[in-house]
């Protein structure tokens, strides 16, 4: 009996042992686990923040680009404002023929224009002073249709304005040909305001009294008022407020250039109405 109690009693010492090993353990991966939850925890904390540096980095990043864009929009147009003040007395004379000035200097040639068209200038102010005349492009390129624009700069501003003036009231000719004059402007600015040509027509034809103001802002004249667009989208948003003028123009988007400005293209009224029937 002695030796049975014994053995039940190292039979139970024997469990007792185990059971605290059990438990023992039980207790390091129990802390293990949380101290992993805890590092788990700490790291998504570091995530966490660092995400959010991140999102707060991009946002002062997008704020740099948009303050650099909005400097380089900036220094875009002041070039483009000192470049055309340069210009300023300078007339741009497109149409002329290549060959006319094979047989004389351009200079003869401008002062022949105007003793054509407004010969009334020469008579006030006699002879007609030119710092410097050329054609633009330099080069001649022979797979060009068109002749290459003139560009003259005059001595005398009050001059230059004068014929401009003349050549907005009426079409000049050149030994039967029509040439066009115009204010001489940076090619950016010629970009800008080709864009609104199409409406520039169509407005034209609608009695709208199309101007183009400098650099190159498109004014109407409509119900008493006078209406100014800097951009083609702001013309678009303009008239479709305007049903009954919408349809009359009939515009579609095209292919804006980097500028920003969007050019709109009239729909012909043949493809109109076919569209309409269909």
């Amino acid at each position: 009996m002695k030796d049975e109690a014994k053995e039940m009693k190292d039979e139970i010492k024997r469990m007792k042992d185990s059971l605290q090993r059990n438990s023992d353990q039980k207790e390091k991966d129990d802390q293990k686990a949380k101290d992993e939850i805890q590092s788990l925890r700490t790291r998504v904390k570091q995530l966490e923040s660092s995400d959010l540096t991140r999102q707060q980095d991009s946002i002062r990043q997008n704020k740099k680009n948009e303050k650099i864009e909005e400097n380089v929009k900036h220094l875009i147009h002041k070039t483009d404002d000192l470049e055309n003040r340069s210009r300023r007395d300078n007339l741009r004379i497109i149409g002329l023929p290549e060959d006319h000035n094979k047989r004389k200097s351009l200079d003869i040639i401008l002062e022949e224009i105007i003793q054509e068209n407004c010969p009334e200038i020469l008579e006030q102010e006699g002879k007609v002073e030119i710092e410097r005349i050329h054609r633009s492009p330099p080069v001649f390129n022979p797979q060009l249709t068109t002749p290459r624009n003139v560009i003259a700069k005059f001595k005398n501003n009050q001059i230059k304005e004068q014929v401009l003036q003349a050549a907005k009231k009426k079409p000049f000719r050149y030994h039967g040909n029509m040439v066009r004059i115009t204010q001489d402007l940076s090619a950016s600015t010629l970009k800008d305001r080709k864009a609104w040509n199409m409406i520039f027509r169509k407005a034209r034809e609608l009695g709208l009294q199309p101007r183009i103001k400098y650099p190159s802002k498109l004014t109407i004249f409509l119900q008493g008022k006078v209406w100014s667009f800097n951009t083609t989208e702001e013309f678009q948003a303009f008239i479709n407020k305007r049903p009954d003028l919408n349809r009359k123009f009939e515009v579609q988007p095209q292919n804006s250039r980097e500028s920003s400005k969007g050019v709109l293209q009239l729909i012909p009224e043949a493809t109109r109405r076919s569209a309409i029937h269909t």
